[in-house]
């Protein structure tokens, strides 16, 4: 029963008086939300791209109507779901330090231009849960949201990835000085989760975007979301056991309805917010893929890669990754900690720099900086790792690894149109992240796209051929069999799918021609290579194919 199960969580995080008072509100929520709703399964077919309301604009719509007219025409069949970077009113990191979590900022468009977004595909909605803009009516008034801890908390244990104050002072109404907690910034101040009011309150935001027509809600920064006196205030059991809950309500409110936690960390903590697999999250961010696939490129070396991926477990069932490569942040350093050595590190914060872009630093427990993200658009960083004319070669080589592995890829919209680093919006704002985050003019996007041979245009038509192969065989299902491939250094190689429904993706890292046979990877059969020329012979296990730098070939077989 619904209030059971609701009771055991709130128990777990509160008084039981508290907790006795909290349930009926709970439940009364559950009751007005709850709609029956279809649920689909995730298919190879499920390719989401990553983007702004305001990504793509004309000057004379709503830029949301703009993104639903571009998710109808150019983009349908390239994805068929959209992950809505934070759309709600704010004041600082493009949408990050929310006002108003219920409203959509006038400037990008309405509820109703939402509503129809989600209501022709897979949407994901952002939802801001650790905190809230400095500039919101609950900082301004100093109510119970804002966590503001006693003078004698302990926050020496405190894990977070920035060098910004932990406190920051704010006038209260009353004249007095109080410090909140500000994780990420100064203008983004935490919410108090100790204050059932707070949970009662975002509970009721979240059900309110399922109801607006999200079926998938992410849960921004949420391994921050649960403080306590003495601890890493990171991954604690209580924000567990918020999830948990909301997975509780998820279930019973809009059956089919997924959550997704965004926790940029080392691997082995990221996968905990799967849970058991039936009461966390559905799916979970797989951070530590880009920095091992650049780091593959620019070494020629894909054995940390390999490695790596062969050592995943199977996700739970009912669960799956979500895989990207780019995103509106930096691609991330701390979720590859362990797999990779401080040289090479060092190489891709040098490389980042040398693409153009830059490194933002967190603080480590002594103190010290370490480098948490390379502030560069994943184009440019493979366009740094050889003057070579290959450019495309590399991105479409390192996006083949993307749609090829168990999982949901995700297409940063930046990386599906060609968009390259923006120096000149780094000047601007004196963000590092700026870089990654330009805002396109459909006007200029179309011209580039259409224009034969643009850089834009053969990188977006060359994505959209690896996303027709993938989305063409239920051998790349979220829930198919994987299996990573034992090769040369120089080669990346996933099977996927059984029986008659079989493919093989083999990408090399290497500047020049490479050679490997079927044989060596352990593989029977006679495969064709789908993105070979019309009439190529398939390969049997004896067979050897010759890649050329940087190359990808999408074996299928035959028999």
């Amino acid at each position: 029963m619904l209030d059971s199960a609701l009771r055991t969580h709130l128990s777990a995080l509160y008084p039981p008086d508290v907790a006795e008072v909290t349930l009926p509100r709970l439940m009364a929520l559950a009751e007005r939300y709850r709609r029956p709703r279809e649920a689909r399964p995730l298919a190879a077919r499920d390719v989401w791209l990553i983007a702004y309301a305001d990504h793509v604009g004309d000057g004379r719509r709503p830029p949301l109507q703009v993104m639903d007219e571009l998710l109808s025409g150019r983009l349908a069949d390239i994805v068929n779901g959209v992950h809505l970077l934070p759309f709600c009113p704010w004041t600082s990191d493009d949408g990050f330090a929310v006002v108003d979590h219920r409203a959509v900022d006038a400037a990008v468009g309405g509820w109703e231009d939402v509503t129809a977004i989600g209501r022709a595909r897979r949407l994901m909605m952002d939802a801001v849960v650790n905190h809230m803009s400095a500039s919101s009516s609950h900082v301004r008034e100093w109510s119970g949201h804002v966590l503001s801890p006693p003078e004698d908390f302990d926050t020496s244990h405190v894990v977070r990835p920035r060098t910004s104050p932990l406190l920051t002072p704010f006038e209260a109404p009353d004249g007095s000085v109080r410090h909140a907690w500000t994780t990420f910034s100064p203008d983004q101040v935490d919410l108090d989760y100790g204050n059932p009011d707070v949970l009662v309150d975002m509970t009721d935001v979240l059900l309110g975007y399922l109801e607006r027509g999200a079926s998938i809600i992410r849960l921004d920064a949420v391994a921050f979301l649960w403080k306590e006196s003495g601890t890493s205030c990171i991954h604690l059991e209580q924000t567990h056991e918020v999830i948990r809950l909301w997975r509780t309500m998820f279930d019973w409110c809009a059956p089919g309805s997924m959550l997704i936690t965004e926790t940029n960390v080392p691997h082995e903590e990221n996968v905990s917010y799967f849970g058991d697999g039936s009461d966390e999250a559905h799916l979970v961010y797989q951070f530590a893929l880009a920095p091992l696939v650049l780091a593959s490129f620019m070494w020629g070396n894909t054995q940390d890669l390999t490695r790596w991926a062969a050592s995943l477990d199977p996700p739970p069932g009912g669960t799956t990754f979500f895989n990207f490569l780019g995103s509106h942040d930096g691609i991330g350093l701390r979720p590859a900690e362990g797999r990779m050595s401080t040289t090479q590190v060092d190489g891709l914060c040098a490389l980042a720099r040398a693409a153009g872009g830059g490194v933002s630093y967190r603080s480590g427990p002594d103190g010290q900086q370490l480098p948490y993200e390379l502030n560069t658009t994943v184009l440019d960083a493979l366009a740094a790792v050889a003057d070579d004319g290959a450019t495309v070669q590399r991105i479409l080589a390192a996006h083949a690894i993307l749609l090829a592995l168990q999982g949901v890829p995700g297409l940063w919209a930046g990386s599906l149109l060609g968009v390259r680093n923006w120096g000149e919006g780094v000047a601007r704002t004196g963000r590092l992240r700026t870089v990654n985050r330009r805002r396109l003019l459909l006007d200029e996007l179309t011209d580039d796209l259409d224009r034969d041979g643009s850089f834009a245009s053969t990188v977006f038509h060359g994505m959209a051929e690896l996303v027709a192969l993938r989305a063409s065989s239920e051998a790349f299902s979220p829930t198919s069999p994987q299996r990573v491939l034992a090769g040369p250094p120089w080669l990346f190689g996933v099977a996927r799918g059984l029986e008659d429904d079989r493919h093989l993706v083999l990408v090399s890292v290497s500047d020049r021609d490479r050679a490997v046979r079927l044989a060596d990877l352990g593989e029977e059969g006679r495969w064709r290579d789908r993105l070979a020329a019309p009439g190529t012979a398939p390969y049997g296990p004896e067979d050897t194919i010759v890649l050329p730098p940087w190359g990808v070939a999408w074996l299928a077989v035959t028999g």
